[in-house]
């Protein structure tokens, strides 16, 4: 783990979830070297997920809980909220008096932004609003949704405007919803959504990631991860928000780009 006193305030932090990417699909296709722009940069790491669906995990996660790795712990984390008796919290932990991460980045001189793309970050409902109320600007329009074949080339074309303009220190969080049911529509010829098409999909999504990384400035210390994983059928198990291997283990990695 970096010393993330290092990190806060010489770098941008990004925040890249891959909803939905299941940590097996994910190694399997980066051994078969389907998906060279996030092989290049990292080796995945086997963790577990804060939740089991979108909302609670993104709360966990920005709070301070990003995926536990999977061997036995204590693992000191990345970022913490002020807690007496944390037991998580080391001194390359990077510490902040206040609720939330973006809350602690925003008094350390930063500017939050989000681009979401499964419906909690629509900000069309209570519920959906309650994730992007906690930045500065918050990012959703169709486009961008479950149902957007090309809803990653949206995203990122927006946050190449929002890198853009920029004039401090940024925080972005991408939620990347090209994983999510449903995604069969990456593979030509199926008619329904399997792991098939969950890679096809990753597949799809690792092609415009190399763009997104271009995009951001240097120095940024980039996070990309799964919030959950999902079933296709395991033990009867389809979709999510359940206590399975398939959805509880996920993929992390991080890189600096300098």
């Amino acid at each position: 783990m970096r010393d993330m006193n290092e990190i806060i305030g010489s770098h941008d932090v990004v925040l890249v979830t891959l909803d939905t990417l299941r940590y097996d699909v994910a190694v399997a296709l980066a051994a078969a070297g389907r998906t060279p722009e996030l092989a290049r940069r990292f080796t995945w790491e086997k963790r577990h997920a804060p939740g089991s669906f979108t909302y609670a995990s993104h709360l966990a996660m920005l709070g301070g809980f990003l995926p536990t790795p999977a061997a036995p712990g204590p693992h000191p984390r990345e970022f913490a909220a002020a807690f007496p008796g944390s037991a998580t919290t080391s001194p390359s932990t990077w510490t902040y008096d206040a609720p939330d991460l973006p809350s602690g980045l925003r008094a350390a001189g930063y500017r939050t932004a989000c681009v979401g793309g499964v419906g909690f970050f629509n900000g069309l409902t209570a519920l959906g609003s309650v994730i992007p109320s906690m930045f500065d600007e918050a990012h959703w329009e169709p486009g961008f949704g479950v149902t957007a074949p090309a809803g990653i080339d949206a995203q990122v074309a927006r946050v190449g405007e929002i890198v853009a303009k920029a004039d401090r220190p940024l925080f972005l969080l991408l939620n990347v919803a090209t994983l999510h049911q449903p995604n069969h529509f990456y593979l030509e010829g199926a008619s329904g959504d399997t792991l098939e098409t969950h890679a096809a999909a990753l597949e799809y999504a690792d092609a415009r990631l190399g763009e997104l990384f271009a995009a951001l400035r240097r120095p940024s210390y980039v996070i990309v991860c799964s919030d959950h994983g999902t079933a296709y059928g395991e033990d009867g198990h389809v979709g999510h928000r359940i206590g399975h291997e398939a959805v509880w283990t996920v993929p992390y990695g991080e890189f600096v780009i300098e």
